[in-house]
């Protein structure tokens, strides 16, 4: 590419590029893409994200939100009322990260019809399941 057209691009080091799997990894888990859209209008208790999530077990959401947490892409607040509770909300890099994998989440939603349409059909081709 040329550096002229979009300015000059950084320099990556050998081990920068196989430490883009740490990246890799929170955007290729099953979950944390769907705990990271639920936040993107604003903070959420952990009961709306079980809620909101289908299919999330309590266990998964749990372990999904402290290693979101970990990684520096949401905070968790806990509010001294009565009774006590907890919210989570993006945090500057989540927001970052939601506005980077917003297109992947459209172009799924808007391609989940053919892909089970296609799956239908190399499941009838090869006589395997339709699971993936």
């Amino acid at each position: 590419m040329d550096a002229g057209q979009d300015g000059p691009q950084p320099v990556t080091e050998p081990a920068d590029a196989c430490r883009t799997r740490v990246v890799l990894d929170i955007v290729g888990n099953k979950w944390s893409l769907l705990v990271v859209r639920q936040l993107s209008d604003g903070p959420r208790r952990f009961t709306e994200l079980k809620k909101a999530v289908d299919g999330i077990s309590q266990r998964m959401l749990t372990v999904t939100l402290r290693s979101l947490e970990r990684d520096g892409i949401l905070t968790r607040t806990v509010h001294e009322v009565m009774p006590p509770h907890v919210s989570y909300e993006l945090t500057e890099m989540g927001i970052t990260l939601r506005r980077a994998t917003a297109p992947l989440l459209e172009w799924s939603v808007a391609h989940l019809a053919r892909i089970d349409e296609a799956r239908a059909a190399h499941a009838d081709r090869t006589g395997t399941s339709t699971a993936p």
